[in-house]
């Protein structure tokens, strides 16, 4: 739990001072995500590659919108 007091302090600060904070805890987010991932593992992903039915039904939902940029 973020003290209030902590978030007062920040409410306080110049705009150039609280994007300064922002750009210290994304960077210090950005490591912490970089350590989820570890070297020599392999991590499953998912390809569109032969995903007929999801095209299926991308055309079923872009077929609408197609007729009505024509009328």
């Amino acid at each position: 739990m973020v003290p209030a007091e902590l978030i007062s302090t920040l409410r306080e600060l110049s705009r150039a001072d609280k994007f300064y904070i922002m750009q210290v805890l994304i960077s210090e987010l950005a490591q912490q995500e970089t350590e989820l991932i570890k070297p020599g593992q392999s991590y499953p992903v998912w390809s569109p590659y032969d995903a007929v039915e999801a095209a299926d039904t991308m055309l079923k939902v872009l077929q609408p919108a197609k007729t009505q940029d024509h009328v």
